[in-house]
This record gives structure tokens, C-alpha cells and sequence, in this order.
């Protein structure tokens, strides 16, 4: 009796536990919710003073023993502010030190650059910028020069407070003629658009022709009447930017640019420097994307060097996405990332050594030729998801990649002299961030895992001792409900090849129960959705879901990104035909699933996965009851030069596939719910997509429903974001249970 007793008492617990669980909603579990950053776990600030780790709270940065602990505060806001005679700094968040061997630190503020001492409690820098609509802003530590732009020219503060117009051409109404912004509509690894050499005496800077693309009307709704605004969108196989590269030299005011002998058509990507600031290195690619050269270039004078350093070739595409980063003990090697054998890899370039270049066939099948030694760091069948940088002491290279799992992404280094071997430094399994210290002898590492939300450690890079600054507690732990997240593997279409998911269910899950299922899809290249970080990288919308009783899906399939060249690129000239194949092979999966539904099933997605879905939508009617897509590329025809011509070709070379893939003719397959979502400003996929959908839609008698976000770009922001996920998931609230 007494057992029976104790076991009752047990379940009036558990379910007094249960009960007193909240229910999360959407303003606790995305960004712009109300109460998002209140249930984010604990998190250290921390970054480096040369090979100094310093913790920059709220209020103060204080330095980080080798042991974990806390040493001495640097300096507080308070302090600062008061050494400055007036508020300039609010947060230590987003400080920097940009001299290892020096008691500065860099305040960054709207019109001004400062450096403090805080030994001395000195401002020992203080640069005022002149210009009200200064954009673009980039400082050189070493000569304390600012390059900015103004509209679309370009300016040179120089330390001592000389404004100098490097431009003045440059187009602001009609966007014809832009200096020093990101060109390419940043395909390639392109963020930015100036390049300060070393020393901060030279500045190469992008300038990009876009007088021949035709401005897309974008509208402006807040203005008394509606007008229009330039966006330069230059669509497959039509008129493109023209880039040149110019060099302006700081103490002589002359500019020079470099002499490509290249169609200005062409693609000039991931420009870096020499250590000596003599020479610029430029990846140099045809407007096909199937043949890349890297070059150099004298700095003084602009003049092309008679020979490439290497060139690359291959029948899909290749992509150069990263420059040059040399050696700091060796101005005459470099190393560099490609995917000429299938997987992104280092490769060490000996410019002290040349060679007679001759083709040769790559394991990634396309063809190399090297016209100096050239040598292979990082062999495997893996990806280097990201290059740190060097241990100075060891003279080894560090990085991150999944040579574990795909997965996975570990911490690795590996000798730039001798034999390569690559060792593991990173102890967890799981995924890893880093911060690498001014000498590589250390690095800020940033962990989590499917079962460690956020570890915070201390590590050395020669043996990987590890010290722990924080690992978090879960702030929804025994509070809130949530649901189980597991993740596996399926063979995709070709029956051959892993693909990896993620699988959500419901709350209060019930295996005896048949559940409504949506599956969430991307599905295009340099993205993935799944990996072994807290909660296998799941979104905040999926959990909102499962609190409504929904099953979510999540597969990447083949297009993918760190899986290599050969998966990805099966999607050329054929955007969709093998990426759905994958993601029905995920259907069948689910439809082996005894608790999910398969009458009720749905499908989401943005972008790409807008483009996804409403295929999927349409190719499948049979399969999918409800879908919703956003920002979805409707005809590949009017999507940007870079990309589609990339993964295309133009509409003239690949008729059949630019058919195949276009979703208009499609428009009368509808059977199920669709609702089409978009920024009414998007500058990514244009509104002309949706909207000649909708017109299509129209003239064929189908019923989807459309939804804009007029003044919006490609993605919602803050509340936007809260209320677009509300819409979707109404939708299938609506439709689908």
C-alpha cells in the first residue's frame, strides 16, 4: 500500500512538473520576439589584446587568466568617458585593440575614430569625419588613414584629417558609375569594396560600370506619391557590371588601375596584398565561371605579370571564395583555399618557386595548372568550413572543418612544412567557432553540441589544452516544454549518397498518434540546415510548431554546401531536378514513420527554398497539401548575372534547362493550398518573380495567396520577422490540421 502510495505521489509530482511547464511562442523563440534575449543562455563577450584574451562586458574589460579566471580590468565605460571628458563609449561589446604591444583601444562611432590609452588614460587618436553620410568606413591601423564612401564616390581621410576625393564621378541618381563598394552582388566571397595595403600608404578600391543594366522599378510606398528608386539588377544572360580595380597611392594622390586585359565582364574576386605592399594578387574568372587565373599585379604601376600563379578549370563552375593569406615568417608563400580536388582544401603556394605549368586533371574533375609549387595541406574527404590562420611559434596553419563527420565541426592545425597531417585540437564533438590570438598561440573557442547548449574555453593551439571561461545552462530547462530533436541519415535519389536530417515532433509527443508534417526546405548551395549543434541547428519556428502539434522535417540534399564540389554541383544547369529527387526521398522516409500523417503534409521555404517549395508544390500536387513560399525565384531568367549564370548558364546556352527548372509553366498543376510570400522591395528576387506568378496563376485559373511586406527587402527583420511567422504558420493551422 505504501508503495502504491509513493508511486501516485511520484506521477502527482511529475505532472505538477509538467503542468507548471510554459509553452513557448514565437516572441520567445525568434530574434525579433519580445522575449527572445531573455531566455538566450549566459554568453561571454571576450576578443584579443594581442595574445591577450580580454572579457568586454557591458561595462568594463577585464583579461582572462590562462587559467579561466578573471586578472585585472583593463578600464571601465565610466572610466573612459570620464578620460574623455564626455560619453563616447556605452558598451565594451564591440571594442578593439588593434596594436598587440599597446595600451589602445579603438572606439568606433558614428563621425569619429579615437584610440585611448588606458595606461596613460590619453586619447592619443582622435579622427573626425567630416561627411554626415560617410558609409563603408574602413581604418588602417598601421597609418591610421580612413577610406569611406559618399554616395557612390569614394574619400581618403588621411591621420592627420585631410579629406581627399580619390572620386568624383561617381553616379548617386542613377547608381551608372560606383567606387568602392562591393561588386558582383557579393557572389565570391565579396563583402566590401577597399583594400588598404600593409602599411595603409596604398588603397585598392573596386569600381564597378553598371550603365549598360537596366534599373529595376523598385517602389517607394512612403513618400506622398509612391516613386521609384534605382536598383541596378542585371538578369541572366544580359548586360553586366564592368569592374575595374584601381590603386590610390595616400602620399602622391595619383590612382592607377590595374591593366587586366580581361573583358571587363569579367570576374575580379578576393584581392589581397603582399606582405612588401608591392604587388596585388586578384582570382580572375570569365563571366562563364568555368576557368579562374590568379594573377599579380605591380601596385605602382597597374601592369599585369606576363603569367598567372595558377589556373583552374572546370566543366561546371568554379569559385574562388577566399584570398590569399600569407605566410608571417615568409612573404614568399601563401596559402590558399580550393576545391580543385572536390573538397575545399589548403593548398601552400612557394612563390620563390617556379615551375613549367602544364594541365593536369584534378580529383574534382576539372583540370589545374600551377606555374609555381604548389602543395596540398589538408588531404581528406572533408571541407574547411573556415581558415583561422597560423601559430607563428609552430609554424602551422589552423582551422576549422568537418574531418570527423560532415556534421561535425572541429578545430584542426596542420604543419606547413613537411609531410601534411592534420591532428584534431578541439576535444568535443560538436561544432566550434573560434577567435585566434595575434600569434596563433591560443584561440577563443566558441562550442555547442546536440547536448551542450554554449561552451565558452580557453584553448592552446600546440596541444589543445582546453580552459573552460562558461559553459551555460539552458534557460528553457525544466521551464518551458520542448520538444525531441533527433537527427539521422537517408540515401539520397541516386541511392548512393548520405544526406543528413534533422526531425522535430510535437510536444507532448504520443507515438500512438498521427501528426500533421511539415517539412522545412533550402535546399540550394552555400547554405545548410542541419548540423551537430544544439538542437542539430534547429529554428525557432520549428518549435513553435511542435508546441501545435506538428512534426517538422528538415533534409539537406545534394546542392548543398561542405560536402564537397561533386554534390554540390549536380544541380548544374538543372536548378531543382536533383534537389527535389533528395527531398522525396525524405517523403518516403516519413511516410515509413507510423505517427506521421501523410494526408496532411506540408512544405515551407525561402529564397531557394521558395523556389523549392512551390516546385515541389506544383511537380508533387499528389504529395503536398499546403505549402508556403517565400521570396521564391519563380524564372530563373530574371535572377542576377552571378548566380544563375553560375549554376545555369545564360537562357541562350541552356534553353532546355532554363524550361526544365522555370515554374510559370507549372502554374496549372496547383492542387493544394499555396501562399507566396515577399518583401514588396525585395532587391535579391525581385517582386517581378511572384507577381508573374500570380498573373500566370491567373490566366491558368489556379487560387494561390499572396502576401507582401511592402518597404521590405529579402528577409524580415525584428517584429516583421515575428509577424511573417505568424502568417506562415496560420496558414497551415488554417489549412493543414
Amino acid at each position: 500500500m505504501k508503495k502504491i502510495s509513493s508511486l501516485i505521489l511520484c506521477l502527482m509530482a511529475i505532472t505538477t512538473v509538467m503542468a507548471q511547464q510554459k509553452t513557448l511562442t514565437l516572441n520567445d523563440v525568434m530574434s525579433g520576439g519580445s522575449n527572445y534575449w531573455n531566455l538566450q543562455p549566459e554568453y561571454i563577450y571576450a576578443t584579443w589584446w594581442g595574445n591577450t584574451a580580454v572579457e568586454t562586458t557591458v561595462d568594463k574589460a577585464v583579461v582572462i587568466t590562462d587559467q579561466g579566471g578573471r586578472g585585472r580590468t583593463l578600464f571601465t565605460t565610466d572610466e573612459v568617458n570620464t578620460w574623455v571628458g564626455e560619453t563616447v563609449l556605452r558598451s565594451c561589446h564591440n571594442i578593439e585593440f588593434p596594436y598587440p604591444d599597446q595600451p589602445l583601444v579603438r572606439i568606433l562611432l558614428p563621425r569619429r575614430i579615437m584610440l585611448v590609452n588606458f595606461d596613460t588614460h590619453a586619447v592619443e587618436f582622435d579622427l573626425i569625419i567630416p561627411d554626415d553620410n560617410a558609409q563603408n568606413l574602413d581604418w588602417n591601423s598601421q597609418s591610421r588613414n580612413l577610406a569611406y564612401t559618399v554616395g557612390c564616390n569614394l574619400v581618403v581621410l588621411t591621420a592627420d584629417g585631410q579629406r581627399i576625393a580619390v572620386t568624383t564621378d561617381g553616379a548617386d541618381d542613377t547608381q551608372d558609375i560606383v567606387y568602392g563598394q562591393e561588386v558582383s552582388r557579393n557572389e565570391f566571397g565579396i563583402n566590401k569594396g577597399t583594400f588598404w595595403s600593409p602599411n595603409g600608404k596604398k588603397l585598392a578600391f573596386y569600381r564597378k560600370d553598371q550603365s549598360k543594366i537596366p534599373s529595376y522599378p523598385q517602389v517607394d510606398i512612403t513618400t506622398r506619391i509612391a516613386t521609384t528608386y534605382v536598383d541596378k539588377y542585371p538578369m541572366a544572360g544580359e548586360a553586366s557590371q564592368e569592374v575595374s580595380v584601381g590603386v590610390f597611392d595616400v602620399e602622391t594622390s595619383q590612382t592607377v588601375f590595374l591593366d587586366s586585359h580581361r573583358p571587363k565582364t569579367d570576374y575580379m574576386t578576393n584581392i589581397s596584398w603582399a606582405p612588401d605592399g608591392n604587388r596585388i594578387f586578384v582570382f580572375e574568372l570569365n563571366r562563364d565561371q568555368d576557368h579562374m587565373q590568379l594573377y599579380g599585379y605591380n601596385a605602382a604601376n597597374g601592369q599585369k605579370e606576363i603569367q598567372p600563379l595558377l589556373e583552374e578549370r572546370h566543366p561546371r563552375y568554379v569559385e574562388p571564395l577566399n584570398p590569399l593569406g600569407f605566410l608571417p615568417w615568409d612573404a614568399n608563400k601563401a596559402v590558399m583555399q580550393s576545391r580543385r580536388d572536390n573538397w575545399n582544401h589548403l593548398y601552400l603556394i612557394d612563390l620563390s618557386k617556379s615551375q613549367k605549368g602544364e594541365w593536369r586533371e584534378a580529383d574534382g574533375g576539372g583540370d589545374v595548372k600551377d606555374f609555381y609549387r604548389t602543395q596540398l595541406l589538408t588531404p581528406g574527404d572533408f571541407e574547411i568550413i573556415n581558415f583561422l590562420g597560423f601559430n607563428e611559434k609552430s609554424h602551422a596553419a589552423i582551422f576549422v572543418a568537418n574531418a570527423d563527420h560532415p556534421l561535425r565541426h572541429g578545430i584542426y592545425t596542420t604543419p606547413l612544412k613537411g609531410k601534411a597531417a592534420i591532428k584534431r585540437i578541439s576535444v568535443d564533438d560538436g561544432c566550434h567557432t573560434a577567435q585566434l590570438s595575434t600569434n596563433g598561440t591560443q584561440l577563443i573557442d566558441l562550442y555547442s553540441s546536440p547536448t551542450v547548449r554554449r561552451s565558452i574555453n580557453l584553448l592552446t593551439t600546440a596541444n589543445g589544452k582546453s580552459v573552460n571561461l562558461l559553459t551555460a545552462d539552458d534557460p528553457l530547462a525544466g521551464k518551458y516544454k520542448f520538444p525531441e530533436i533527433t537527427s539521422g541519415s537517408i540515401k539520397a535519389a541516386d541511392g548512393e549518397t548520405d544526406l543528413y536530417y534533422r526531425l522535430v515532433k510535437p510536444v507532448d509527443f504520443d507515438e500512438s498518434k498521427k501528426y500533421p508534417t511539415v517539412i522545412y526546405v533550402y535546399g540550394g548551395p552555400h547554405a545548410h540546415n542541419v548540423q551537430a549543434s544544439w538542437g542539430y541547428y534547429y529554428r525557432g519556428w520549428e518549435i513553435d510548431m511542435a508546441t501545435r502539434g506538428y512534426v517538422v522535417f528538415v533534409l539537406d540534399n545534394r546542392g548543398s554546401q561542405y560536402r564537397g564540389h561533386k554534390f554540390e554541383s549536380v544541380i548544374h544547369r538543372q536548378l531543382g531536378v536533383n534537389e527535389m529527387a533528395d527531398q522525396m526521398q525524405g517523403v518516403e522516409f516519413l511516410r515509413s514513420l507510423p505517427y506521421v500523417d501523410t494526408d496532411r503534409m506540408g512544405i515551407h521555404g525561402w529564397s531557394f527554398g521558395g523556389f523549392m517549395t512551390t516546385n515541389l508544390m506544383l511537380t508533387y500536387p499528389e504529395v503536398f497539401k499546403v505549402g508556403v513560399a517565400g521570396g521564391p525565384v519563380i524564372d530563373w531568367k530574371f535572377y542576377e548575372v552571378m548566380y544563375g549564370e553560375r549554376y545555369m548558364d545564360t537562357p541562350e546556352q541552356n534553353p532546355e534547362g532554363y524550361a526544365n527548372c522555370g515554374l510559370l509553366q507549372k502554374a496549372a498543376n496547383l492542387k493544394g493550398r499555396l501562399q507566396i510570400i515577399i518583401g514588396g522591395n525585395d532587391p535579391i528576387c525581385v517582386p517581378q518573380h511572384s507577381l508573374s506568378f500570380i498573373r500566370k496563376c491567373e490566366d491558368v485559373g489556379t487560387q494561390p495567396d499572396f502576401f507582401i511586406y511592402p518597404g521590405d527587402g529579402h528577409n524580415m527583420f525584428g517584429t516583421d520577422q515575428v509577424h511573417l511567422h505568424e502568417r506562415i504558420t496560420r496558414y497551415f493551422e488554417d489549412y493543414l490540421k
